[in-house]
């Protein structure tokens, strides 16, 4: 199968999968918005290669182009300049401590997901037993 179609069939799980979080999020009442829960069905669903390999084919072909993916925020921005100067500041603190946040909450999560991390922990477990 070809690197085009595989990156359409990727194409067209993402949507699915997004759309059955936006119904599901409606359906539901639900307090995440519907492409988040369309993420977390994402996650389930790349268990199978049946979605694993075209979604994969799909995010190769976004990232190769993912500058693209820049121009409407940088148009945004460019369109509400008098909100930016206004608001700038306190945006930017909130972008810096956001990164550094989500930083290092990932890196703790790493630690602790590590296989090293769970051979010290049962190193030290054995040695405190005997």
């Amino acid at each position: 199968m070809s690197s085009s179609t595989l990156g359409l069939r990727g194409l067209a799980w993402l949507l699915v999968l997004q759309t059955a979080g936006e119904l599901l999020a409606r359906a539901f009442s639900l307090p995440f918005p519907g492409p988040v829960v369309g993420m977390v069905l994402l996650l389930a669903a790349l268990r199978w290669p049946v979605v694993r390999e075209p979604v994969a084919a799909c995010a190769d072909h976004l990232l190769q182009h993912l500058s693209l993916l820049f121009v409407p925020v940088g148009v945004g921005v460019m369109t509400h300049l008098a909100l930016v100067s206004q608001y700038g500041g306190r945006m930017l603190v909130v972008i810096v401590l956001s990164t550094w946040i989500g930083l290092g909450v990932t890196a703790l999560v790493m630690f602790r997901l590590t296989p090293q991390h769970d051979t010290e922990q049962r190193d030290r477990s054995d040695a405190q037993v005997r």
